[in-house]
């Protein structure tokens, strides 16, 4: 006789999802994420409230800026070059000008990462998502349809947004912030510029080098003050040594628009005026259309989600990355946030994580680059080390290319002679760093000092920096 089953025994039908994965979001972290679970035979979806590809850092932010900032450096170098002064007046550059050069780089852009998604067999949905419930998400498509999509584990990666506080007219056209500078179609002679964090200051140097008068506000009392000391008073010295007036310390108190200009009042009862106002003070994180309150979560006062070491949501299948989490807000982190993401997606016993050191790239002009500690990190901490210095005007290559202004740093321990932090400031110092960075990796007491001095480079190169330095910080030892 055959037992039949109890119903505590009965097999319950599996759920059946439309896709394992679904991504919203296609920024540096979506990309990541898919491409990861893809390349795991995942199927996968991604959902982009536009039809490009890209995300902000794409559009609006990291690829723009540089692009715009490298068309402004190359028209100071051109400007500033010996061998062209003389033969003709200063060339000079408008802002809608060199945004052409931007457009190009994010048409090249957006086809190479839609092509990674088709290769790589990931649907791309367009239009705007938000949560019915922890699996499922309804599609609103640019013709006001609807489609609701299910999947078993669900990643947001929708990046962040310029913050806007309610008192500022941003549809005035004369008020802008970080992604609506780019539809600037007039040639502004002054411009106020709020916020001296990495992207006001990036958009100071740029606006500065294409002639334009440069009032920068600094809510704080210096430049980046996540920095080594060293490398913001630089920054701060070569802006004003260019012309950018700075005020640290101030506040707006508000903004009054005209048909030709605006005024700033300041806190401090101080006047400003110029041609336009860029707002580069805080982002915030995109949850405010998602509805993730349906799933369960809750976005913190800036928008921002909260993660574990996975990068998964108090919801055990959303996980979250890039901007929408938070620190350290890179594009280069975002994507190894997505991919770490998706190992922990597929197996949770996963226990890769970030690297400690994470470079930072500020591309100013002239660009800061540093990875591991500041000198006053350590000196908090009360480690003993030492300091190796190069100065890039002592460089043959520096001098070959006039990139004579410019400095690196190596940070090291006096005892163990271990790399603690690098910091480099110049031309190309975001290329520079990784070759201290590499060293700073390597294990078994393979990060010290003198692998600078004992290895040959190439010469003349930017690279001998490293090993002048080395030279440089040993001489100091006793």
């Amino acid at each position: 006789m055959t037992n039949k089953p109890t119903p505590n025994q009965t097999n319950k039908p599996k759920i059946q999802y439309d896709y394992d994965a679904i991504i919203i979001g296609t920024g540096p972290g979506g990309e990541g994420t898919a491409m990861e679970l893809s390349k795991k035979d995942k199927k996968v979806a991604i959902v982009e409230r536009y039809k490009d590809v890209g995300g902000g850092c794409t559009h609006w932010g990291t690829i723009p800026s540089k692009a715009l900032r490298q068309s402004v450096r190359r028209l100071i170098e051109y400007n500033s070059n010996p061998l062209f002064r003389g033969h003709e007046k200063a060339k000079r550059l408008t802002f809608p000008e060199i945004l052409k050069h931007a457009s190009a780089v994010i048409r090249k852009q957006v086809q190479l990462r839609s092509g990674f998604y088709d290769r790589n067999r990931v649907e791309h949905l367009v239009g705007e998502a938000s949560f019915i419930d922890a699996n499922t998400l309804q599609i609103l498509k640019n013709d006001g349809s609807i489609e609701k999509i299910t999947a078993k584990q669900i990643v947001i990666a929708t990046g962040s947004h310029p913050y806007r506080p309610n008192d500022i007219d941003f549809k005035h056209p004369r008020v802008y912030d970080s992604d609506t500078i780019l539809t600037l179609t007039h040639d502004p002679r002054s411009i106020i510029i709020y916020g001296a964090g990495v992207i006001g200051s990036e958009y100071a140097s740029i606006f500065r080098g294409l002639g334009v008068k440069v009032d920068l506000i600094n809510t704080r009392e210096r430049l980046l003050s996540f920095l080594d000391d060293e490398m913001s008073d630089s920054l701060s010295y070569h802006l004003w040594n260019n012309g950018v007036v700075i005020r640290h310390g101030e506040q707006i108190e508000r903004v009054e628009t005209t048909d030709e200009s605006v005024i700033v009042h300041l806190a401090s009862g101080k006047k400003m005026k110029a041609d336009c106002l860029l707002w580069a003070n805080g982002r915030t994180g995109n949850t405010a259309d998602l509805n993730v309150e349906n799933a369960g979560l809750k976005a913190d006062g800036r928008g921002q989600l909260k993660v574990n070491d996975h990068y998964q949501t108090q919801v055990e299948n959303i996980y979250a990355v890039g901007d929408v989490i938070g620190y350290p807000s890179l594009a280069s982190a975002a994507y190894d946030q997505g991919r770490l993401a998706a190992s922990a997606m597929i197996d949770n016993q996963s226990t890769a994580k970030l690297i400690a050191d994470i470079p930072t790239g500020i591309f100013t002009i002239p660009e800061i680059s540093s990875v591991g500690k500041t000198e006053q990190e350590l000196t908090e901490a009360k480690i003993p080390y030492e300091v190796g210095r190069s100065q890039f005007k002592h460089l043959a290559r520096a001098q070959i290319a006039h990139s004579l202004v410019g400095s690196l740093k190596i940070l090291f321990h006096r005892e163990t002679k271990e790399i603690l932090g690098i910091h480099c400031f110049g031309e190309n110092a975001a290329e520079i760093i990784h070759i201290g960075q590499a060293i700073m990796q390597q294990k078994n007491g393979g990060n010290t000092i003198e692998y600078f001095v004992e290895t040959t480079f190439n010469y003349p190169t930017m690279a001998e920096a490293f090993r002048v330095a080395a030279l440089n910080g040993l001489n100091r030892l006793f």
